[in-house]
């Protein structure tokens, strides 16, 4: 007898998202997001701060590809659910910028409401790695 195991709808949701984000999936990423998502970035660099409205949000984003030639990445690793309705995806982030090289682990806190993502509230291994990146 074998056990099927099915994925939290949640869970599945946060791993097409990352799917959509790192192929620039912008129909894939506007369904996952509601439109009056938020995302926080942390940090002391340029980037940092929080983004209000998927407009934003996805602005956000495409500082993340556009400053950095493309080279972003987002590598997920694994992805948490709680029955909260928050989701955490642990995931390793690469890109090359002026010379910099980005190399640290990250964790994005998701809270998701009716199927879609809420907010996003990123958390770096290496903070200094990721502020110094985009310095």
């Amino acid at each position: 007898m074998s056990t099927i195991i099915t994925e939290h709808p949640n869970a599945a949701l946060v791993r097409n998202a990352y799917e959509a984000f790192n192929t620039a999936d912008m129909e894939a990423l506007t369904e996952a997001f509601d439109e009056s998502g938020s995302w926080y970035t942390p940090g002391r660099s340029l980037i940092a701060g929080e983004y209000r409205g998927r407009d934003a949000v996805f602005a956000q984003f495409g500082r993340y590809g556009g400053d950095t030639g493309g080279t972003f990445k987002a590598e997920l690793k694994q992805v948490f659910t709680s029955g909260d309705g928050r989701v955490i995806g642990l995931h390793h982030n690469s890109a090359e910028r002026n010379g910099k090289r980005l190399d640290t682990d990250c964790c994005i806190v998701f809270e998701l409401e009716d199927g879609r993502i809420t907010s996003g509230r990123e958390h770096f291994f290496d903070l200094n790695n990721w502020d110094e990146f985009w310095s």
